[in-house]
């Protein structure tokens, strides 16, 4: 439907009339001509069909004029057409993703449809869709090694999320972890949003390595600010290397320190999961879908399209064809 932002505009229509009633009228001179002379009677009869012409010619360019003026008009109370009514999904959750990009996370200990590849390739595709599906949830990205940077901002965007996610790769931000400096950086996200929502979501193969606070304190400071932190340690138990004497067995993630995200998960009312391979990983997302609902309430808007520049553009064409009709003389 068609809706009108700005309808008082349109008593400006009536102005001319109010200019034409209100005020006194001219009265016309009419002056006879002094000498009649048979021989102009010819010019007479020309000079009435001239004027003939003439006041037809005005006729147009006084509806030209009219119609330019309505429509112009009609482009000050501003038309617009409003769509049919959208529902869009609303929910609480405040969700800052948290993921290492050390050093270690190029260990190839886990697989992709038979393949060997990083842990962060295998982070990106699983993570990617758990993104997809938190529709309606507000998403951050922080990235952290050396150091911790805010990648994405709080969002609804998802899109946007996933492909700052997608182009992260591993010594962008240093070779070591540190977990505490990227937790504070997602206390910093996330203390201005509405209680109870704030989430954060820590993914790491190792232990704290580097920053300026320790993961312990950085959990302290997320339980005071009300974050609650879902860690997740990712990496195989074993896999097999191949030596002087042969394949041997080793640990690929002995450097993981779960007894510490353990801590930090439950220290702020989170859980701690251990993704093992790619579906450890993704039944730990599915897992947070499910102690992270998405909210089923929903909200709605309209669609709305502006109209008025249709109606300006033809009061400016008509305009173009009075000012042509009045500097246009036929020859004779």
């Amino acid at each position: 439907m068609i809706e009108f932002a700005w309808p008082a505009f349109g008593l400006v229509l009536f102005l001319p009339l109010l200019w034409r009633y209100l005020l006194p009228a001219q009265e016309k001179q009419i002056q006879d001509p002094a000498l009649q002379v048979p021989f102009f009677q010819a010019l007479q009869t020309l000079q009435q069909q001239k004027q003939t012409q003439a006041n037809h010619g005005e006729q147009w360019q006084k509806w030209l004029l009219i119609i330019a003026y309505a429509l112009l008009v009609l482009a000050a109370t501003r038309p617009q057409w409003l769509g049919e009514t959208v529902h869009l999904p609303v929910s609480g959750r405040e969700l800052m993703l948290a993921v290492d990009l050390s050093g270690s996370m190029q260990e190839t200990d886990l697989k992709i449809q038979g393949q060997a590849v990083d842990r962060l390739s295998v982070v990106k595709a699983v993570l990617s869709e758990f993104i997809e599906r938190r529709a309606g949830d507000r998403l951050g990205l922080i990235l952290f090694a050396d150091v911790a940077y805010l990648q994405t901002p709080l969002t609804f965007d998802r899109h946007t999320v996933a492909t700052m996610l997608q182009e992260a790769f591993i010594g962008m931000a240093g070779e070591k972890t540190a977990i505490g400096d990227a937790i504070i950086k997602a206390i910093q996200q996330l203390k201005d949003r509405p209680e109870q929502n704030r989430v954060l979501i820590l993914l790491t193969d190792g232990r704290n390595s580097a920053g300026s606070i320790t993961p312990r304190k950085a959990a302290e400071l997320a339980k005071q600010t009300g974050v609650k932190i879902y860690s997740i340690g990712v990496g195989a138990d074993k896999s097999y290397v191949q030596g002087f004497f042969g394949k041997r067995q080793v640990n690929p993630s002995r450097d993981l320190d779960e007894k510490m995200l353990t801590y930090i998960a439950e220290h702020t009312g989170g859980r701690y999961f251990r993704a093992r391979d790619v579906v450890g990983l993704q039944a730990i997302y599915q897992q947070l879908d499910a102690l992270e609902p998405i909210e089923t309430e929903t909200d709605s808007f309209r669609p709305m399209t502006e109209l008025y520049f249709l109606p300006l553009t033809l009061a400016l064409l008509f305009a173009v064809l009075l000012l042509l009709t009045r500097h246009y003389r036929p020859s004779s």
